[in-house]
């Protein structure tokens, strides 16, 4: 809807974990590199944590993306599953026959992968997107699966990104074999102030932006306060308050319109 009337090629606040619009802020670039130390440095086991909205499904398809050449990627996004679902959803996303109810036969199935691709000097890769959400028995699946090695390395590399809900579950006592394996781990925290000014310029700039709209000092300053540093709080007040300047033929977006925006979000009206 405002989308022409700003002159912009794409919608710069959408929600979805669109790798383009990744905003390098300084614990995502440590997150990112937490990310490639681990699965360059075959370690194995590699943790992401951060809060609901912080950017790590964005962040974990931009590690997709850099993964490219000598390197096999599995995504499973929705980890609420039996151990033998999910072992046919990683031989499936690895291009694999997945058929068969044999768990047994499953892994024997991917360690022959694993083997033929580590002979031919390829890394392969495991994402597990809301890891919080497995099940005792699912992470004891994923525990077996890191015993896939040579005498040399892991065979397979692991990434578990998850709400800070995964933490303490990990840290139970019938969660140790599997904590003592994680060797990377890395908690993505809320960005700054100046940080959410940037990483809104930035996706608007990614999405066509010739100059339009502006925010004023304070606009950003409100959006900080609301969004506390979340990137998709952010992106809910950003949408919003393009829409209240569109409404109000406004190139220039102040204190008044982020409040108006807010006031929409929380469902208060405007």
């Amino acid at each position: 809807m405002y989308q022409e009337f700003f002159g912009l090629e794409a919608p710069p606040f959408n929600i979805t974990p669109d790798p383009r619009y990744l905003f390098f802020s300084r614990r995502h670039r440590e997150a990112f590199e937490h990310i490639l130390f681990g699965v360059t440095e075959r370690k194995g086991f590699i943790q992401i944590t951060g809060e609901v909205g912080a950017g790590k499904s964005t962040l974990c398809r931009k590690v997709l993306e850099e993964l490219q050449d000598g390197y096999s990627t599995a995504l499973i996004l929705n980890p609420v599953m039996t151990p033998i679902q999910l072992m046919r959803s990683i031989l499936r996303e690895l291009g694999l026959n997945d058929r068969g109810n044999d768990r047994v036969r499953l892994v024997e199935r991917l360690n022959e992968f694993l083997l033929e691709r580590a002979h031919a000097g390829e890394v392969v890769v495991l994402f597990i997107d809301e890891a919080q959400d497995m099940s005792d028995e699912l992470l004891e699946q994923v525990r077996l699966l890191s015993n896939l090695e040579t005498d040399e390395q892991k065979l397979l590399q692991i990434v578990l990104i998850g709400q800070p809900e995964l933490r303490p579950r990990l840290d139970r006592e019938e969660m140790r074999q599997l904590r003592q394996r994680i060797t990377v781990r890395y908690h993505l925290g809320p960005i700054g102030r100046q940080e959410t000014e940037a990483y809104i310029l930035h996706r608007l700039l990614i999405a066509g932006s010739n100059g339009r709209p502006t925010f004023s000092r304070s606009a950003f300053s409100a959006i900080h306060r609301y969004a506390g540093g979340v990137p998709r709080l952010i992106n809910a007040v950003c949408d919003k308050a393009l829409l209240c300047g569109f409404v109000q033929g406004r190139d220039s977006l102040g204190w008044w319109q982020i409040r108006r925006a807010i006031r929409d979000l929380e469902g208060q009206g405007w």
